[in-house]
């Protein structure tokens, strides 16, 4: 390349090597004209011997391509040389980084696999739920009766498809020993609302939907895999079902898991069978998917319209009911967005915290290259190339710290699962590219948070000064940034600090919560059953009845009952109920919990009795055009209430004796109202965290065909679990045993996202504290470094060892209390977000504040007293040698 080339400025924008090309050329033209050529020769000469413009602007571009290229690789050998010249100061970096961006990426995976993925569904932002609710109750009845769905898909406009499902633990058979298995029922157009089709096999058939027609069923990978080994030929082969054989017409793919990830197989259920016809028998789940176009606003308005046309149609039934939808996600997730974003917020504030700690150290060791820094200085470097030097060696750092912090997500992924296994798409969080993504992302981010303030601190000094800084005349140098972040930390990790204490808090008022029932020595277990045994009511309850007494008469067992519902496990069912003697008040209409439960329930778990007598086992009677074929004999229906119910709804009168009458049910008719014969103790039945709810207890021991069985032992419960599974199968062979599990167990899994939550923002803020202390513990260090001149004068001339311990502990008990003090306000703010999240504490508690501020400066001042000990040890003599 000739030698006016060279001289192009090698940062050159487009305009500027247009105009330096211009100026060679220029050049070249008059020194033709100064040998005596004609201006326009001596341009065209010029030009010619110039060569392309566009070709020499490429050459150019590609010698500055070049030497950045050059430079970066410079800059990464020198980065690295950097790592093996401090091994230890650069692990503490990479381990920081670690710790900060592998908790903050496994939280992000988790929020990432919940909340922002589309459900796993083609178009799956169209999927909606639906329900119905009566207008005169304030909970929603979602599910539907069979007719009403159809007329719901045959109305509408605005959506492609509905189709609804229920599940049921049922009994296959075919094997040698009664398996349990996990069947959804589900109705015509199921898999065209997911979008989804059979990995193998095909979809039911038309005349297998209809009543009479083949029975079929799909099942799922899992199952296959499972049951059948994988073996293709598993389809066309036969299963038995709660004595019912089906042929296998499909395999689902292996991510199909809807509606959980539990379900085995899915059984068309035929929505023309007589039994189906009752607009009042409400069975089903209900989704949708909208069609191109549609919004949700235009899907509510369409469909209550519907619904308003079929409540003139059908005034009996559907007069009072009104229509919810929506996005069928938003019901999955939304429960624990709160939480996870809280836990996102919290995790920022730690990988915030771990870069404010970094700063702090390069910062330090910036003040220590500053004679290197010079030296370059003064050999011609220029203060861009300087920046750039360290901010790839931050860059270095945070992207092994990265690295490494994948290693940290992935084991915390598997923490997700341990902790809270109940949290929706929880077996979808993993590792993946977008999660390697946004973790290099986090280390560039910190190598913007880290790196440029000391870069641009450490390279701003001109070379007289630093050169002066290492006279044997200095005494000391005012540090004040590296305290200021100190004290940013000890602000941030008092914040997470406090809302840990919250939380923790929170859980010791649960613990000391009386539930109103004794969850000690209660297993509970379920035993195999299905919705189609209710056709024969009688048979149920006596079945039911059968089960209970040979588990109440089973060695080492002292009570046994059955509850739709388990205690103290949240399971909104609110009725409205009305006393069948006077008229009903409208302005003050009697809303409850219902729970139905055998008669041995309240002995079974120790719910004290007030006034009145025990439940009794209604009588029924033969009747077929009643559902199940049985009706109740009047009068023979009896219930408890609770406390909170007496004194809510009938305060001030007697109670003994009056009859409570359910709106709208099929089975619990008008003309079967339930005689109340006691009032029993307040039991928290909607959770321990929340207060009792006036409550009514149906005495009937068959309320499902698959209940709960509650059964009271004498010692540990998990050790009768197999004497119990014998008994009941020398009675139901052909049923299955499942679920057995400790009381206690399922009390501790309804909190698991309390769990969740208070483990790793203790963890957080723990892990906070520690950096924290780690930064003041090293700024306190370098202090002590920098003024060893300055605390060797005092020492000679007559200062106390002992004060300057207490000059260098004060020091830094001074920047952590206004931490503490700038964290109180800071906290304010953060523990607002825990209000819902909270019991038996307040966001603002004093106490826990207190508290926190206390074990900070406690903390302080321990990690403040190791460098102020090594200072007071300093020998003067030899610290005043030191060149």
């Amino acid at each position: 390349m000739s030698w006016w080339k060279f001289r192009l400025p090698k940062r050159a924008s487009g305009a500027q090597l247009d105009s330096e090309l211009r100026f060679h050329i220029d050049e070249l033209t008059q020194a033709n004209i100064a040998t005596g050529m004609p201006p326009e020769e001596a341009r065209r000469r010029a030009v010619l011997e110039f060569g392309g413009q566009e070709q020499v602007k490429e050459e150019v571009r590609d010698v500055y391509r070049v030497r950045i290229m050059d430079s970066a690789i410079a800059n990464g050998k020198s980065a690295m040389r950097f790592l093996r010249k401090s091994p230890s100061f650069s692990a503490t970096i990479i381990l920081t980084l670690a710790l900060g961006i592998g908790a903050n990426s496994a939280v992000f995976s988790a929020i990432d696999a919940i909340l922002l993925r589309p459900l796993p569904f083609p178009e799956g932002d169209q999927l909606m739920f639906l329900d119905q609710y009566s207008l005169k109750m304030k909970s929603p009845q979602t599910q539907l009766s069979t007719v009403r769905l159809e007329d719901w898909n045959r109305m509408n406009s605005t959506f492609q498809a509905i189709a609804g499902y229920y599940t049921e633990d049922s009994s296959e058979t075919s094997g040698t020993l009664p398996e349990k298995v996990s069947e959804a029922f589900v109705t015509p157009r199921f898999l065209e609302v997911l979008g989804v089709s059979p990995a193998r096999g095909r979809d039911f058939s038309p005349e297998e939907q209809h009543f009479g027609g083949p029975a079929a069923v799909l099942i799922s990978d899992r199952f296959w895999r499972r049951r059948f080994a994988a073996d293709p030929d598993a389809l066309g082969k036969k299963l038995r079902i709660s004595g019912f054989s089906q042929s296998i017409v499909g395999i689902m793919p292996a991510s199909f898991a809807f509606p959980d990830r539990d379900v085995d197989m899915w059984t068309s259920v035929p929505t023309d069978a007589p039994y189906a016809q009752d607009r009042s028998s409400t069975w089903y789940t209900t989704i949708g998917r909208l069609k191109p176009g549609v919004t949700l606003a235009q899907a509510r308005a369409n469909l209550a319209t519907v619904q308003a046309q079929l409540g003139k149609q059908y005034p009996g039934t559907d007069k009072d009911l009104a229509v919810a939808i929506e996005p069928l996600k938003e019901t999955e997730v939304g429960g624990v967005r709160s939480s996870l974003w809280m836990l996102f917020g919290s995790v920022s504030l730690l990988l915030l915290i771990a870069c404010t700690n970094i700063v702090t150290l390069l910062l330090a060791r910036a003040t220590q290259r500053e004679h290197e820094i010079s030296i370059r200085f003064s050999l011609g470097a220029p203060r861009s190339a300087l920046v750039a030097q360290l901010l790839t060696e931050t860059f270095v750092l945070a992207l092994a710290g990265a690295l490494l912090g994948l290693i940290v997500a992935g084991g915390a992924s598997r923490v997700f699962r341990t902790l809270a296994g109940s949290l929706p798409r929880v077996d979808e969080i993993h590792l993946d590219m977008r999660i390697v993504a946004y973790s290099l992302l986090c280390s560039v981010v910190a190598t913007l948070l880290c790196g440029v303030l000391p870069a641009i601190r450490g390279t701003r000094r001109n070379l007289s000064s630093s050169l002066a800084q290492c006279g044997r005349s200095q005494v000391s140098g005012g540090i004040p940034l590296q305290w200021w972040l100190v004290g940013t930390q000890v602000a941030l990790a008092v914040t997470l600090l406090a809302g840990a204490g919250l939380l923790l808090r929170s859980f010791q008022a649960l613990g000391r919560v009386s539930p109103g029932f004794d969850a000690s020595h209660v297993l509970t277990l379920h035993v195999s059953g299905s919705w189609g045994e209710t056709a024969d009511m009688r048979g149920l309850t006596q079945r039911i009845d059968r089960l209970i007494e040979t588990l109440r008469n089973a060695p080492g067992v002292e009570a046994a009952a059955d509850s739709a519902e388990l205690p103290g496990v949240a399971k909104d069912f609110q009725t409205e109920l009305k006393l069948a003697e006077g008229p009903a008040d409208p302005e003050h209409k009697i809303v409850a919990e219902s729970r139905f439960v055998s008669p041995g329930y309240f002995s079974t778990m120790r719910i004290p009795q007030r006034t009145g007598g025990p439940c009794q086992e209604p009588k029924l009677l033969v009747s077929p055009g009643s559902p199940g074929g049985v009706r109740l004999e009047p009068g023979s229906l009896t219930v408890l209430v609770n406390r909170s119910f007496a004194a809510t709804y009938l305060s001030g009168s007697s109670i003994i004796g009056r009859h409570l009458q359910v709106v709208g049910n099929a089975f619990l008719r008008p003309e079967n109202a339930g005689e109340i014969r006691g009032v029993v103790g307040d039991v928290r039945e909607e959770g321990l965290n929340r207060e009792p709810v006036p409550t009514v207890y149906w005495c009937i021991s068959a309320p499902s065909p698959d209940p709960y069985y509650l059964v009271r032992t004498h010692t540990e419960p998990m050790a009768f679990a197999e004497t119990l599974r014998k008994e009941i199968r020398n009675i139901e062979p052909a049923r299955s045993v499942f679920d057995i599990m400790p009381l206690e167990e399922h009390l501790s899994e309804a909190f698991s996202e309390n769990r969740l939550r208070t483990i790793l923002l203790t963890f957080f803020a723990v892990t906070a504290v520690s950096l924290a202390c780690v930064g003041l513990y090293g700024t306190l260090s370098y202090t002590v470094n920098v003024r060893q001149r300055e605390v060797g004068l005092r020492l000679a001339l007559g200062a106390l060892r002992e004060q300057i311990v207490r000059q260098f502990v004060l020091q830094g008990l001074r920047v952590a209390l206004l931490g503490c003090v700038a964290g109180w306000g800071l906290a304010a703010a953060f523990t607002r977000v825990l209000t819902g999240m909270l019991y038996g504490v307040s966001p603002t508690d004093a106490v826990t504040l207190s508290s926190v501020s206390l074990l900070v400066l406690a903390v302080a001042g321990a990690a403040s007293l190791a460098p102020a000990i090594r200072a007071a040890q300093l020998e003067p003599m030899q610290v005043l040698r030191e060149e």
